[in-house]
């Protein structure tokens, strides 16, 4: 039985990898695409969406543009310095054959769960702003979807937007607040799980030596995002592995060592975007989250692999 699924993206590089991986695999079904901003404006980040889902002739896959802008501040910054100006390194793709629908994100969100009751995983691989307002639309989705899996946050890793921030936190932190304390069943995964799994420069190099439509689309968009991790990290032709991660959890859980762990997101100050672990609840009545804290990083490649190559 397949597993239904929507992706809350932002297009993006690791984004591209992400919903590739999870178009090729066939335990996943991708009822739609919900476009937000993040790795770029959200009108770029929608195009870039509609080019995924035409890629391979996937054009059945419904994409909603979403939100603009984070629910309370104005935003702290775009990814473009990470992923280029068009979202996908710079290679400046032509216009998508397909249109967007005609209804926001969230409303398209909502409508997707209560057509789908109890069936229905959420994917956000962006910040978290359509997946709060669709909350704040209908409060009923909380109890009628499936589980929330979500690339973003970190504990124990240093932050990649702040010292203590991911970037899909850190670009709305009050969204994410209100996502992760909603009450469904949630699973963080983020930095702690992310930076574990590397592409090296050589498993890139054959992957992207294959020449189907999706590893050449990968190939395109690398040479920008490679040369960030190089002025970043110092990695020579390497990747951290962050949203295909995401879709790694979904296929095989077993993959990753995870903790029920209450949690909350800060949304002000100089730790704002930080995910805080209250092991001891000596803070609040936080709910509780399944937190990815380790990783099989190799059967995580090899299932990328598989599924990218197949």
């Amino acid at each position: 039985m397949t597993k239904k699924i929507l992706i809350d993206t932002d297009p993006g590089v690791d984004d591209t990898m992400a919903i590739l991986f999870a178009l090729r695999s066939p335990e996943l079904e991708v009822i739609g695409l919900a476009a937000i901003f993040g790795n770029a404006y959200v009108d770029v980040t929608a195009k870039n969406a509609l080019h995924l889902v035409e890629l391979e002739n996937n054009h059945h896959i419904p994409v909603a543009k979403g939100a603009a802008v984070p629910l309370v501040e104005p935003p702290r910054s775009m990814g473009m310095h990470v992923h280029g100006d068009d979202g996908m390194g710079g290679i400046n793709l032509p216009d998508p054959d397909g249109e967007l629908l005609g209804i926001p994100a969230a409303q398209f969100i909502v409508e997707t769960i209560l057509a789908n009751p109890g069936e229905l995983t959420l994917v956000p691989i962006g910040p978290l702003t359509n997946i709060a307002l669709a909350v704040r639309l209908e409060p009923r989705i909380v109890d009628l979807v499936k589980e929330v899996v979500i690339m973003g946050g970190t504990v124990y890793a240093d932050g990649n937007a702040s010292p203590v921030a991911e970037a899909n936190i850190y670009n709305d932190p009050h969204a994410a607040a209100i996502v992760f304390n909603a009450g469904w069943p949630l699973t963080m995964v983020g930095l702690d799980v992310t930076l574990k799994v590397v592409m090296t420069k050589n498993y890139l190099d054959k992957l992207c030596s294959v020449g189907n439509p999706a590893t050449e689309m990968i190939r395109q968009v690398l040479p920008f995002y490679q040369q960030f991790h190089m002025e970043e990290y110092g990695l020579n032709g390497d990747l951290h592995t962050h949203d295909p991660s995401a879709i790694a959890y979904l296929l095989d859980p077993a993959l990753f060592q995870a903790e029920q762990i209450p949690a909350f997101v800060e949304t002000v100050g100089s730790c704002s975007g930080q995910t805080v672990l209250d092991r001891q609840r000596q803070l609040g009545d936080f709910k509780e989250i399944n937190v990815c804290l380790g990783v099989d990083d190799r059967s995580v490649l090899d299932l990328f692999w598989e599924r990218l190559t197949g």
